[in-house]
């Protein structure tokens, strides 16, 4: 059996005497989609948090997290992107004043740090997958409209050639048309092999782009299986697919 890229057990985040998560726990395989999905406030972005080493001072974390087989524990922010995560945040914290293809270079910094010859060569796959950020090139990032902030924030993201990219809500704020275009992309993400940790609230669209879904309710993980089993859930259906059902 191969090592998962991602492996998170028995995950408990607190805040003060507050738990945000009790014992969350799941699986990433290598070239594999996996979401979860559930109500805001549920512990989605606290969980994302807590996997790339950036929770709060706040917050307390007991539990195991592992990248390709190697414990996590103590290690910070930057030797967790250095050993191949990356988290393309909610907000997405482009540079507005700088343009497209700066906010892409700033992405491969650290490689370009370690001298890696071909830092930039990866600037060809994102232009590829991103055709639009080709065109803008040269704009300022802050005259972007929402959905191409949104593929600048994911390319910036593997201009670090990530074993594991992880979304926060990338739908968020975003026209049907162009959430229908952001998920046709990060299904292609995976032609590039790199494994996938989808946090979504949109939960039609992450369940049919994901392989395997877990639901996170009230920081507990109250259901998981591939994600055609989920989509076709009764519970998940009335909790998060209901209306949708209805309006279609």
């Amino acid at each position: 059996m191969t090592t998962p890229v991602l492996q998170v057990t028995d995950l408990h985040v607190a805040y003060g005497k507050v738990e945000a998560l009790h014992g969350a726990s799941l699986t990433v395989g290598a070239g594999q989609i996996v979401t979860v999905i559930g109500p805001n406030g549920a512990g989605k972005s606290t969980m994302l948090n807590a996997i790339a080493g950036a929770l709060p001072n706040s917050g307390t974390m007991q539990g195991r997290i592992s990248l390709l087989g190697h414990d996590l524990d103590g290690v910070p922010i930057e030797a967790r992107v250095a050993r191949g995560m990356c988290l393309v945040p909610e907000k997405r914290e482009l540079f507005a004043s700088m343009s497209v293809e700066d906010n892409l270079l700033l992405g491969s910094y650290r490689r370009y740090k370690g001298r890696e010859k071909d830092y930039a060569d990866q600037m060809a796959v994102v232009y590829d997958l991103f055709p639009r950020l080709r065109e803008r090139r040269r704009q300022e990032a802050g005259t972007l409209s929402g959905g191409e902030r949104q593929m600048l924030a994911v390319g910036r993201a593997l201009m670090a050639k990530p074993q594991l990219l992880m979304l926060d809500e990338p739908s968020l704020g975003l026209a049907p048309l162009v959430v229908k275009e952001i998920f046709h992309i990060i299904v292609r993400l995976k032609q590039t092999g790199v494994a996938i940790l989808l946090v979504e609230q949109n939960a039609r669209a992450a369940l049919q782009a994901a392989d395997h879904a877990y639901v996170l309710e009230t920081g507990d993980m109250v259901l998981e299986g591939p994600a055609t089993q989920l989509a076709n859930d009764p519970k998940v259906i009335d909790t998060y697919l209901g209306l949708a059902k209805k309006a279609g």
